[in-house]
């Protein structure tokens, strides 16, 4: 085993929540490593394959913090720690500030509230996966290049375990077999991006059989950090949810179909049905509690999506990226038919079954009563439409997974928690494989990127303030 040099900083994992607590640390004078497991000068992460979109729940991030903080409890049906609330709230507007500042290039999308911070050069306005060179993936390598101007290092090795003496971390091994590396550190940051990459922590956390569920982001997070923060003692938050969204089910055997275009204004405008014809979820609630709800059924790849020509004239087109008509030129599977009858019969849902759940959601619709029906319709914050302008649509729906909501438990600064209340000295936690602040019941996004960067710089300056002291 061998004994690498002492750092100030040691961060585990390269998006951009880690590339962000490191540069800032650097930026104040303390000497950083950076591991990042990935082989590649461009490896693969989430922060990567993002949209690139800056925003708190859907809304301006540099509102001002008193609303962004009830824009969170209402994102978390109340259910966000009240503290890394506020240390969001309070942070954003400044970290936006401090990303341009170290190069990002943004973009305003017109008057969409939520997009007035859109990484520059923006993805364009296609289905499948493209990255390379676009705003997330520039962004990224400028912070790599930024770090290592600043004399940071970057090591390019799996994170194994933490190193401790008398209860305070004290560095991480890395490194695989008997060719660990020792890096010592007076604080270690875990940023390595949620655990959706590991089958085996998805089923034994959420109970999701992860081969009938897509996975939407880059799949690299494997929950080491969990691990490693557990065995330190760690206190974890509820691990049950994940931030996913709605794709085709043609996305497990058609790459040009997925991560977009996503299909939550199918489903959440219209209804999601089982082969039996049958409404199962609260369509209202969002696409992100849809897509959790999907997941978890007994045969996660028997929902569709039903909805009828006005619908996909409609909200089928005003996505980002709409399923109309990107799903369509990406060969994904849409299914026409000028009867419910007939839908069913070419789909192979239950025809009966179908028509009468139609037909009572219509009527339900009509006579304002969408809280009567099992389950229940909400009416916000997405508004139902009829289904009933023919031709009717079916088209076969699979739940995506982006990130997990759930992980560590930090405070504000990004302090992990022990399961006695206290921080854990020398240990920090940021971004996806942090937990406490989305979730909610199921839904509860708050926004990858900018929780990433806020909390990352806010670990960095509580460590460069403690190590001064």
């Amino acid at each position: 085993m061998t004994s690498q040099e002492q750092y100030d900083v040691v961060v585990v994992g390269g998006g951009i929540a880690g590339l962000s607590a490191a540069n800032r640390a650097a930026q104040q004078g303390l000497k950083v490593a950076l591991l990042e497991r990935g082989a590649d000068e461009r490896y693969l992460c989430n922060s990567r394959y993002s949209g690139g979109v800056l925003h708190i729940a859907s809304h301006n991030a540099k509102d001002p913090p008193e609303k962004l903080m009830e824009v969170i409890k209402h994102a978390t049906s109340g259910k966000a720690d009240p503290e890394l609330s506020r240390s969001l709230a309070t942070t954003a507007g400044r970290a936006i500030d401090w990303l341009r500042d170290e190069g990002a290039k943004y973009i305003r999308v017109g008057n969409i509230v939520w997009q007035q911070h859109v990484l520059a050069p923006p993805r364009p306005i296609v289905a499948g996966l493209d990255w390379k060179g676009r705003g997330p993936d520039v962004t990224l390598r400028r912070l790599v290049t930024n770090l290592e101007k600043r004399n940071g290092k970057v090591f390019h090795v799996p994170a194994a375990a933490l190193m401790e003496k008398e209860g305070q971390c004290i560095g991480v091994e890395a490194g695989d077999g008997a060719a660990r590396q020792q890096f010592h550190a007076r604080a270690v940051v875990l940023a390595d991006g949620g655990y959706q990459g590991n089958a085996a922590l998805v089923g034994a956390h959420m109970g999701i059989d992860s081969s009938k569920v897509k996975t939407r982001g880059a799949g690299t997070g494997v929950g080491d950090g969990l691990r490693m923060a557990q065995a330190m003692g760690a206190q974890l938050s509820e691990l049950k949810y994940f931030y996913g969204h709605m794709l085709s089910r043609d996305s497990f055997t058609n790459d040009k179909v997925w991560p977009y275009p996503q299909l939550d204004e199918l489903g959440t405008v219209g209804i999601v049905v089982n082969d039996a014809g049958e409404r199962f979820v609260d369509e209202g609630l969002g696409g992100v509690f849809v897509a959790n709800t999907i997941a978890r059924l007994a045969n996660p790849l028997s929902a569709w999506a039903i909805l009828d020509n006005a619908i996909w004239e409609g909200p089928g087109r005003t996505a980002r990226i709409p399923a109309n008509p990107q799903l369509a030129n990406a060969g994904g599977t849409i299914i026409k038919a000028n009867t419910l009858a007939e839908l069913a019969a070419k789909t192979g849902i239950a025809a009966e079954r179908l028509e009468l759940t139609v037909s009572a959601y219509n009527q339900a619709l009509a006579s304002a009563q969408t809280a009567s029906l099992a389950p229940p319709r909400s009416a916000q914050p997405i508004v139902p439409s009829p289904i009933a302008k023919p031709p009717f649509l079916a088209v076969p729906l699979c739940a995506g997974m982006t990130y997990t909501f759930g992980g560590i438990f930090t405070d504000g600064d990004g302090r992990v928690m022990s399961t006695r209340g206290a921080p854990i000295a020398g240990l920090y936690a940021v971004g996806a494989t942090t937990g406490g602040l989305e979730g909610g019941s199921g839904g509860g996004y708050v926004g990858g990127l900018i929780k990433g960067i806020a909390f990352g710089m806010r670990a960095a300056e509580h460590i460069a303030q403690s190590l001064k002291r």
